[in-house]
């Protein structure tokens, strides 16, 4: 058999050209005698479609669309995911579906078993779980047909099964020779290495092939690497779609026999690391912009080295010439952070304005210096130069439709430490998912990987090595109100990503005092994340979509806990 993955980047809701995609690789795939088609989970809507599927017209829309897929499927079969109805008069009203389709007819139809609703996932709310796994016949062979999340539960690699059954199990007892997985399994740092690991361990395990294709592209704060993959009966890799990018493959599968022909170069390797996170930011900022219809990008550039990193992958994803970066000194403002951004503007290519904000700033604290009488600076005054900044940002933005760019990282947000409708305006934040700790790596990345292309490192070596400072008081650095990065990211990653409560983490070995402030710090400024941009997901757990914490609540992680 033929087999062609089809690795396609859908616009969620485009029913009309993620259709014509879809009929395009058909017409690919024809062209080079393809048996077999196979797209990703959703295919025909994209993936995650959310309360668009509480749309009956969306509904109306997907199924013409199957027809029209349907109609030309002459002389090639085609698998790909979509929305079924459920017409039981109880349970959820929709399946999430895999469809097999061949010379205008349905062939078959298979239904998600397992439905995750961790994280970002959310399925239950729609979707009810299939009644039992499909096996479909077609040219002799027995397809055994599931879904994403339908290969995530084998007991031999999860020490925690979800779920009370193993549909790759059932179809490999039931009969199947060749299992095909339909996915849209999100980008997460590592993440890709450990998927290779439990299909091949699932394909050897059942002594079946497995053929997973995956989504490509980026929906709001999710990014899907594609990375699409086929194993042999032993578990060998046979082929792999690019990552981060569209693809189509095409192999040669022999039933019956040890050998599978590929007719296809080697193997693709992965991106990994640091590579996979630049990567997967360029892809996930180019397609926010070019899906919401945004042609160009603006930020304010300080000098810093977040700044210049979103700087460079905004650079990457829209071209220089889409991208303004913005100078907006203070009196604060160092002479050499002034000059460290017109030194990465020069770099990139992209650019440059300066707008100094000193006279507002003035005439801000001259309005308020009544109200403000007998009290000592802090803190709102220091917010003024960050809103001044908004504002200016915002007014580039409305007047000439670029999208604003955020440029907080994972640590500040985590914290509190930026401020609402100042340095947290914008529509997208694209390092928000990005701990301090892991922008400088990116950066020196970034510089490297700009140098072996012959551009030059553009991030200046100053940015790299500087303090960090918001540089809104005389010689503020961030250490002043947070602890060192690499001490606060090792607590967060333990109080956020993993759920470890603060005792367990004092018990790892960091100052009690110290965990215990930035505890506080990340609960009590839920707040401000809620009104924040959405942000790229990166890592395994962001804030967003897949983070869903009260504003209103009195938690305190140290009380009615029993130390020893």
């Amino acid at each position: 058999m033929r087999i062609a993955m089809a690795q396609t980047n859908p616009t969620v809701g485009d029913i009309a050209g993620n259709t014509q995609a879809i009929l395009k690789a058909v017409h690919d795939a024809r062209r080079q005698q393809v048996d077999l088609v196979v797209f990703s989970e959703l295919a025909i809507i994209g993936y995650p479609p959310r309360d668009l599927l509480l749309k009956p017209s969306v509904l109306a829309q997907m199924a013409e669309s199957v027809d029209i897929i349907a109609a030309a499927s002459q002389n090639i079969a085609c698998l790909l995911g979509c929305v079924i109805p459920n017409t039981a008069t109880a349970g959820r009203p929709l399946y999430n579906a895999a469809l097999l389709l061949r010379d205008s007819t349905i062939l078959a139809r298979a239904y998600k078993s397992l439905l995750p609703t961790y994280d970002v996932f959310d399925e239950s709310r729609y979707f009810e779980p299939g009644p039992s796994v499909q096996i479909a016949p077609l040219d002799g062979q027995q397809l055994g047909l599931s879904i994403c999340e339908d290969l995530w539960n084998d007991e031999q690699i999860f020490s925690r099964q979800l779920y009370h059954i193993n549909p790759v199990e059932q179809l490999a007892r039931g009969g199947a020779k060749i299992l095909f997985n339909l996915s849209a399994s999100p980008f997460v740092l590592g993440k890709n290495e450990f998927r290779r690991k439990l299909i091949s361990h699932q394909a050897g395990r059942w002594n079946i092939p497995i053929v997973y294709v995956n989504q490509v592209g980026a929906n709001d704060e999710l990014i899907f690497d594609g990375n699409s993959m086929a194993f042999d009966a032993h578990g060998n890799l046979l082929a792999q779609a690019a990552d981060f990018a569209p693809d189509l493959v095409v192999f040669d599968l022999q039933f019956n026999t040890p050998a599978t022909n590929v007719t296809v170069p080697p193997p693709i390797i992965a991106r990994e690391g640091m590579e996979s996170i630049h990567a997967a930011l360029i892809l996930g900022l180019r397609d926010y912009a070019r899906k919401c219809g945004f042609q160009s990008a603006v930020l304010g550039l300080s000098g810093g080295i977040d700044s210049a990193v979103v700087a460079a992958i905004a650079t990457e994803a829209l071209g220089p010439q889409h991208v303004l970066g913005v100078s907006l000194p203070s009196r604060f403002s160092s002479e050499h952070s002034r000059q460290d951004a017109a030194t990465l503007a020069a770099a990139l290519g992209i650019q440059y304005q300066v707008l100094p904000i000193e006279e507002m700033h003035k005439a801000m604290e001259h309005t308020l210096a009544d109200c403000f009488a007998h009290t000592q600076p802090g803190l709102a005054e220091e917010n003024l130069q960050a809103r001044i900044r908004g504002n200016l940002l915002m007014a580039l933005s409305n007047k000439f439709g670029h999208l604003l760019l955020t440029t907080g990282n994972k640590s500040e947000i985590a914290t509190g430490y930026c401020t609402l409708y100042g340095d947290m305006c914008g529509g997208l934040a694209v390092i928000s998912d990005v701990p301090k700790t892991m922008v400088y790596p990116l950066a020196k990345y970034i510089n490297s990987n700009w140098s072996r292309s012959g551009r030059g490192a553009p991030i200046p070596e100053s940015t790299l090595t500087k303090p960090p400072s918001a540089e809104l008081r005389p010689n503020q650095k961030d250490q002043d109100t947070l602890p060192p990065y690499d001490a606060l990211d090792a607590i967060l990653q333990r109080y956020i990503e993993e759920e470890q409560s603060v005792w367990n983490i004092i018990d790892a070995g960091f100052d009690r005092a110290t965990v215990l402030r930035v505890a506080r710090m990340v609960d009590l400024n839920e707040y401000k994340r809620k009104q924040m941009p959405p942000g790229l997901k990166v890592t395994s757990r962001a804030f967003g979509m897949g983070r869903r914490m009260p504003i209103a609540q009195r938690y305190d992680p140290a009380k009615l806990s029993i130390r020893p």
